[in-house]
């Protein structure tokens, strides 16, 4: 076998390979037997039909097509690694010439990894937010806490913001009252937006026993997105009393025995989740100025196909399991298509360019993942898809998921490198040092960039699981 390499530009070839005909003897011995397993012929036993029956009865031409189906996928592999091409996708393929007895010549035109020159990334700098907590951050921290212990008591007065009315409901569209219109034993806190719009103006300033009627859109149900006729019953008004803050608040809501410990644990939490989120915004900013300074070409399929993905992603994935589609996600977000298409555009075309240049990165600094990271960065991505450690793994490993996860830790890893590289500033000019985060918490800005392979990891993982679920209960 002979092939060439043409470069049609920086992420696609075209092979030409031509295959001597006495290299398609093992695929053509494949056709035959094939052939021989489908069809009958008077006269001969099925199995036993020679190669000239076969020939004259069903056309050479037929034996020759499955010979080179089954032939060409080892000619292109064989001239891809001659080549030492790192193809991206599926070829088009097109045989150029197929003379019977001599000769077998093909294209194949591919994607490929394109040629990245790893930038001089020693000069990064960015700044990023200083770790500041206030006395009023830990106050709010402390009010939060104290909220969630309020109690509620019943009082003989016309309810107010904050307040926590029980309500009944009925909701009419034309006139008739809808089927899943009904609704008694509500509770509510007003103000709290977590019902119909229009319901706090309703129900403030009515007392038990009083009645308002009003018109809102129904956000869920049969009727979803219709203007209703509801009118709610007050029965009940209770009055939410919150806990003196004091030590022994402290002791009933933590395991501290005092307030000021309560408050001296609530700063040093909040600083820790500002420093996590300083760290992160430094390896997004460091992330962004390497991709500036690289020449990173994109495929054009590719990115199509990254596009498609996202879209399908989200679509049927996230904004799935919130019960929305896109257009009223866009609604929600206050964008058109069209700025959603460029958004999305860009997003692939960040995700693209941060694999391909970590990845490069990653063979040139010799980075590996040992089973510790791996381990490590699993259990955190099964938290995040609400699975258990071990049905998330099994979930992988079936699911041929492990390669992507290593890719993830590893372009976490040389993300950590360019970071440790860079100069990095707080707003007040302090230099940070990030020397103590985790190559995990890189791998999470990686994922943010690149995110389609983690939601397809997660979703794969997910459906595998309910697959084995699905099959344990049959």
């Amino acid at each position: 076998m002979k092939s060439a390499v043409e470069t049609l530009n920086p992420t696609r070839v075209r092979l030409t390979v031509e295959v001597p005909f006495e290299e398609l003897k093992d695929s053509l011995d494949a056709a035959y037997k094939k052939i021989n397993q489908q069809v009958t012929v008077k006269g001969f036993r099925k199995g036993k039909i020679p190669a000239r029956v076969i020939d004259q009865r069903f056309g050479r031409g037929a034996v020759l097509e499955e010979a080179v189906n089954d032939a060409l996928p080892k000619f292109y592999t064989d001239a891809v690694n001659e080549g030492e091409l790192n193809v991206l996708g599926q070829p088009e393929v097109d045989i150029t010439e197929l003379k019977d007895g001599e000769l077998l010549a093909f294209t194949a035109e591919v994607d490929i990894r394109p040629v990245i020159e790893i930038p001089d990334y020693s000069g990064i700098e960015v700044t990023v937010d200083s770790i500041e907590v206030s006395d009023e951050d830990v106050d709010k921290s402390v009010e939060q806490l104290r909220d969630r212990f309020a109690s509620t008591n019943p009082v003989e007065r016309a309810a107010a913001e904050g307040d926590v009315v029980t309500i009944d409901l009925e909701a009419k569209a034309d006139g008739e009252v809808l089927p899943d219109g009904v609704a008694t034993g509500v509770q509510y806190t007003i103000g709290s937006g977590e019902l119909l719009d229009g319901i706090d103006e309703a129900v403030t300033g009515l007392e038990a026993g009083g009645e308002a009627t009003f018109t809102s859109e129904l956000k869920g149900g049969a009727a979803e997105g219709k203007a209703a006729e509801v009118t709610v019953k007050v029965t009940q008004v209770a009055a939410r009393e919150l806990p003196e803050l004091d030590d022994e608040f402290a002791q009933m809501a933590s395991e501290f025995d005092t307030l000021d410990e309560l408050k001296a644990d609530s700063r040093k939490r909040l600083e820790s989740s500002k420093q996590y989120d300083q760290a992160t915004q430094a390896q997004e900013r460091v992330l962004d100025e390497l991709l500036k300074l690289a020449e990173v070409p994109i495929p054009e399929k590719l990115l199509a196909e990254e596009i498609n993905t996202r879209k399908h992603n989200l679509e049927h994935h996230q904004l799935g399991q919130m019960g929305l589609d896109l257009a009223k996600y866009l609604e929600i977000q206050g964008k058109t298509e069209e700025e959603f298409d460029a958004e999305t555009k860009e997003q692939a075309e960040k995700g693209i360019k941060t694999q391909f240049i970590l990845d490069e990165l990653v063979n040139k600094e010799k980075l590996n993942v040992n089973q510790e990271e791996l381990t490590e960065h699993l259990m955190r991505r099964a938290q995040s898809s609400g699975m258990s450690p071990d049905q998330f793994a099994q979930a992988v490993v079936e699911g041929g998921q492990v390669p992507m996860l290593v890719g993830e830790v590893a372009r976490g890893k040389a993300l950590a490198v360019v970071v440790e590289a860079a100069k990095v500033t707080d707003t007040n000019g302090e230099i940070v040092d990030l020397d103590d985060e985790d190559d995990d918490e890189a791998a999470e800005t990686v994922e943010a960039a690149d995110s389609t392979e983690a939601v397809e990891a997660d979703t794969k993982a997910e459906d595998k699981a309910e697959e084995k679920a699905d099959k344990n209960e049959a």
